[in-house]
């Protein structure tokens, strides 16, 4: 059995240097002396294998993590992409999938429709939000997680899933079979008018739909009456580089600079200019942005900023500013390899420092502050803004390099009372289990929640022992307690209610980055005056890239 396993490692090993030289248009000869590394890791791969303690490890096991930790030695990006991680990578960047068209998700420890998509085949069989999951062709829910119950909700088209569904207020099952057909992965979730004149539109992650979806939405806000835009990106961890062009072009110059690529073959070198294709935008705006918010992302809010076409507002972002192409390899698996780096019009590289691993994984505060949340000791902390190289976006504004983007105005998020921010960890608010007539009288949005119901709800998060019932009644002195409980539990009203986007907007109310990007709105249409004027006197965009050191 050791000679079979010694020859898989080698062909592993042979197999990645060819494939990485053939993607570099050069075959790579393996000598004989290159080949004694190889033997010497087949050798521990070996004793690792038979001696190991416990548990007994697989091969497949001991070379995935080899493999692993090879090119965690490169950068923290390029990653080794076993078959199942890779199949759902590239699942994620579809614009669709089959299935039901249904969200779920746990309530009371039960999987549960949150809400059905209209014009789904999940919606066009009665299947309601609040439904429990019971069963999934006959294999009972209670011991899945949703990610396998989407698993097994999911499959090829045409085919039949049958659920099996619990009903407040039904005394039997439904049993309902729905044909799965395709379902659109909707990346710009919310589209509404935030206030009089005002839209609202947040886009959660870059798939090949994005910049299509963008702008019906836009065209959608314009017939409403939209005058401003607030654009939000947070916690949008990014995705295709294609698309992030694509959502930048509703908003630049026609043929200005929207990002560019550089690495160390000459095909990485790239300019992306705007096509013209969009009429831009033309409308003051702000684009909300926190540490979430990263490559693509960061993209289409550095184009914005260093072209003066609107006001970035909230935390400083990720700092991922890597560019990965991924490889396909043979048997099924993916290899994302770094192949450039991003810079935004004005030259800013987007990347941040990666020389200490973890510490690069650990958020931190990138405009540089040491106060009272500072890091501990040790920490890789960012230099201050006034050691950080300065850039000029096309107005002459004052822009930071040094990676990520850091907002026009840093606006952090007001957190929570520390026990409501523990029963949003323990899911509390979403578990909470309605009962027969809860949802009466709440006909309109204009609904508050009453007294009696706020009550039932703490009686309850104390029978199930989320909070002592000492530790409720000393945090119930503060009022913002029961403030955020309220709006907590209206949004999960709403959810069921009205839908999604109901809901999501009645816990807007805490958004305290949201409520400072409308007052900054007047600020951002001053900006595009100044722009406009810009470009009226024969100003010309930037759309060369200033060289960074």
């Amino acid at each position: 059995m050791k000679q079979p396993w010694r020859n898989l490692a080698l062909v592993l090993f042979v197999t990645a240097v060819l494939v990485g030289g053939l993607a570099g248009g050069h075959l790579l000869a393996v000598g004989s002396g290159e080949l004694a590394p190889v033997r010497e890791y087949t050798d521990l791969i070996e004793a690792a294998h038979a001696h190991y303690a416990v548990p007994e490890v697989t091969y497949r096991d001991l070379i995935y993590a080899s493999i692993g930790g090879m090119l965690r030695s490169l950068d923290p990006h390029t990653s080794f992409l076993p078959p199942v991680a890779y199949d759902s990578m590239r699942e994620r960047q579809q614009s669709s999938f089959y299935g039901l068209g249904i969200y779920v998700g746990t309530r009371n420890n039960r999987l549960t429709v949150i809400s059905p998509i209209e014009g789904t085949p999940g919606y066009e069989k009665g299947i309601r939000a609040g439904d429990i999951i019971h069963l999934i062709d006959g294999e009972p829910t209670e011991e899945m997680s949703p990610n396998e119950a989407i698993r097994n909700l999911k499959g090829p088209k045409g085919t039949d899933v049958t659920v099996t569904l619990l009903r407040p207020g039904l005394d039997e099952p439904l049993v309902v079979t729905v044909t799965r057909a395709e379902i659109p992965q909707e990346t710009v979730r919310h589209v509404h008018m935030v206030k009089p004149g005002v839209g609202y539109v947040l886009v959660n992650d870059f798939s090949r739909s994005t910049g299509d979806e963008l702008e019906r939405a836009l065209a959608s806000l314009r017939e409403q009456g939209m005058e401003r835009l607030v654009l939000d990106l947070r916690e949008n961890g990014g995705g295709l580089l294609d698309q992030a062009i694509e959502v930048s072009d509703q908003f630049v110059p026609p043929g200005s600079t929207i990002v560019e690529t550089r690495g160390r073959i000459d095909t990485s070198h790239q300019t992306y200019r705007s096509s013209g294709r969009h009429e831009p935008l033309g409308l003051p705006l702000v684009v909300l942005v926190n540490g979430g918010s990263a490559s693509a992302s960061e993209i289409v809010s550095g184009a914005i900023q260093d072209h003066d076409v609107g006001l970035v507002v909230g935390a400083s972002t990720w700092g991922k500013g890597l560019v990965q192409t991924v490889y396909e390899l043979s048997y099924g698996a993916g290899l994302a390899l770094t192949t450039a780096r991003y810079y935004t019009p004005s030259g800013r590289l987007i990347q941040r420092d990666y020389s200490s691993y973890w510490d690069y994984l650990t958020e931190y505060d990138a405009n540089g502050s040491n106060g009272e949340d500072a890091p501990e000791e040790g920490f890789a902390l960012p230099a201050p803004l006034e050691e950080r190289p300065v850039f000029f976006t096309d107005l002459g504004r004052e822009v930071f390099g040094g990676g990520g983007v850091t907002p026009d105005y840093v606006i952090e998020q007001d957190r929570p009372p520390a026990i409501i921010w523990r029963l949003q960890s323990r899911s509390g608010f979403h578990r909470f289990p309605f009962e027969a007539g809860d949802q009466e009288g709440v006909e309109s949005t204009d609904w508050q929640v009453p007294d009696e119901y706020l009550e039932r709800f703490w009686q309850w998060v104390v029978e199930e022992e989320l909070v002592v019932a000492e530790e409720l009644e000393e945090a119930r002195e503060d009022p913002e307690v029961d403030r955020h409980a309220r709006v907590r539990l209206r949004y999960e009203i709403f959810n069921t209610a009205f839908g999604l986007t109901e809901g999501y907007k009645a816990q807007a109310e805490l958004d305290t980055q949201l409520a400072r990007a409308l007052e900054l709105l007047d600020e951002a249409e001053d900006l595009l005056d100044r722009r406009l004027d810009l470009d009226g006197q024969g100003g010309s965009p930037v759309s060369g890239l200033v060289a960074q050191q």
